[in-house]
């Protein structure tokens, strides 16, 4: 099932490579009939799938696997290695999951009036819809790996391409900071290949059978892992040029996924790609390859190193400060309006690394709780910015006023959209982020590996700053005055929303609304295994 999922667009790629170059209604049809099977497949299998199953204890919990021997390297007196075909979910794989069943076919159809070169758009689309998928399904650290990869070739092509006029320079920007990233990565995935074995099984010689696999990989005996080689790369005492190996892994881990969700100072890339990229690419960027480097955080980085994760628990939330003011203050003083919803979105990522570094349950919770939020409430806000740019060519806040007496339903699901984001209570954003400074509040007691409280209470600042930027566009948009020149050549232009715009925006306001009334149709998925997975970490705590 979870196969079909993730290469069901290879379909997709394979009917438009057969199609004319010009027929391009049929590439927007096949795309969207493409990603919406892909959420029916969720909502109709894998959502009952979960609900009908029993949990019985960590690092067992995953369900609907898959797992095929995929490739074997014969080392000789080295052992052999083995990489495993290996999909699975759990309770927080599983949210990502819906998340981008969610999201891709919005920006599909948010898609429907590109017409340069539909084709290639379409097919390169398709690959980030297989990419995204087989990351969060992905339970081998090599295919995951694989997956994170492919995901540079379209988006680079999507934002180069299809971008605006500086569009080569965001593309390449963005290629060269995830490839060093990667490359980072691939460091400390060639050290792994030789620090876990999968057990009950031996090479042709008899020798171990190294393994990637994350269940071989997390299995736990006694609190310690049941599969780690004693005299390793990795091992617990092992040290490189004076470094403790493991920490050091970790420290490349974290520095390869905070690139990608953005990290301050590693966010440089952010900006430009956004603000260069075409609407639905900015919405993919924002609502899913953002959460691929959270992701990838929370799954390896503090699954395979808890002990690094505890030893930088203090820098790591201090990152997330930063973030988070750092994020405001420079979105509070961008007047183009894509910039700034960009620059919020580095200040509200930031509030997943605080989550994270509390090392406490209800932080954890909340951390995976934002990922969710900030997708649906990010995806909102591009869109939105993607509507009156379509629609005039202009994105500069001084230059519009009194739109809600011309866009009056623009004006209520903007509304809707800055207010989710600055954490109104009611909408869903206000949930995550009180379940993150409960955790980081509580952190204070686990010093030295715990955040001092001074922390969380100036990353409130960064809710406060939030709501500067977000009223003061909102007011200055619809409330203020509009210059007497543009009023009377954008008038005409500047008409309401359209049925294929409802269709975008109301499904995500929806959910927005939901998840901040009633936000345990999110928590009874993610829950119990973000517990589960924290107190993995936690077990770590000298």
């Amino acid at each position: 099932m979870l196969s079909i999922l993730i290469f069901l667009p290879l379909l997709g790629m394979l009917g438009m490579a057969f199609l004319p170059a010009k027929g391009k209604n049929w590439h927007k049809w096949i795309a969207m009939v493409i990603s919406l099977a892909q959420l029916g497949l969720c909502l109709g299998a894998l959502l009952p799938a979960y609900w009908g199953w029993d949990v019985d204890g960590f690092h067992s919990n995953y369900f609907l696997t898959e797992r095929l021997s995929w490739l074997d390297f014969e080392l000789g007196s080295w052992g052999h290695i083995r990489i495993d075909y290996a999909l699975g979910l759990d309770g927080i794989s599983l949210s990502l999951v819906l998340l981008t069943a969610i999201i891709l076919p919005i920006a599909t159809l948010s898609s429907w009036n590109i017409d340069k070169q539909p084709k290639a758009y379409f097919m390169l689309l398709m690959l980030l819809n297989l990419s995204t998928y087989g990351v969060f399904c992905a339970l081998d650290f090599f295919l995951f790996y694989l997956f994170f990869e492919f995901m540079l070739l379209p988006m680079f092509f999507l934002i180069g391409y299809w971008g605006g006029n500086r569009s080569e320079y965001a593309a390449i920007k963005f290629f060269i900071y995830t490839l060093f990233g990667s490359v980072l990565m691939l460091i400390v995935m060639v050290g792994l290949l030789f620090t876990f074995t999968e057990p009950g099984s031996n090479g042709p010689g008899g020798d171990p059978v190294y393994t990637l696999g994350f269940e071989y990989i997390m299995a736990q005996e006694g609190g310690q892992w049941a599969n780690m080689v004693t005299e390793s790369t990795f091992s617990l005492d092992s040290e490189i040029g004076g470094w403790n190996a493991r920490h050091l892994a970790f420290l490349f881990l974290f520095i390869a996924f905070a690139i990608k969700i953005p990290v301050v100072p590693f966010h440089t890339w952010l900006p430009d790609a956004h603000v260069e990229a075409p609407t639905p690419i900015s919405v993919i960027l924002a609502a899913l390859l953002l959460k691929v480097g959270a992701y990838g955080l929370i799954r390896v980085a503090y699954g395979f190193f808890p002990d690094g994760a505890i030893h930088y628990s203090w820098w790591i939330g201090l990152l997330g400060l930063i973030s988070i003011i750092y994020g405001a203050l420079v979105a509070m003083a961008q007047r183009d309006l894509k910039r700034m919803v960009a620059y919020s979105s580095v200040s509200h990522m930031g509030f997943v690394l605080l989550g994270l570094a509390s090392l406490q349950g209800i932080g954890f919770s909340g951390a995976v709780f934002q990922l969710f939020t900030h997708g649906l409430i990010s995806a909102m806000l591009f869109l939105l910015v993607g509507v009156i740019y379509d629609r005039v060519q202009d994105r500069q806040v001084d230059n519009f006023g009194g739109l809600w007496g011309l866009m009056p339903r623009y004006g209520f699901f903007t509304m809707i959209g800055f207010f989710a984001s600055l954490g109104l209570p009611g909408l869903c954003a206000f949930i995550s982020e009180v379940m993150v400074f409960m955790g980081a509040f509580q952190s204070a007691h686990l010093a030295p590996y715990g955040m001092p409280r001074w922390m969380p209470m100036v990353a409130l600042l960064g809710i406060v700053l939030g709501a500067v930027y977000y009223l003061r566009a909102f007011r200055k948009m619809f409330f203020g005055e509009f210059d007497p020149e543009q009023q009377s050549s954008w008038r005409e232009k500047l008409s309401d929303l359209h049925l294929r715009e409802w269709l975008m925006l109301a499904p995500l306001a929806i959910l927005i609304l939901l998840l901040g009334i009633y936000p345990h149709t999110l928590t009874h998925i993610l829950g119990p295994d973000s517990i589960n997975w924290h107190s993995w970490v936690a077990a770590f705590i000298p």
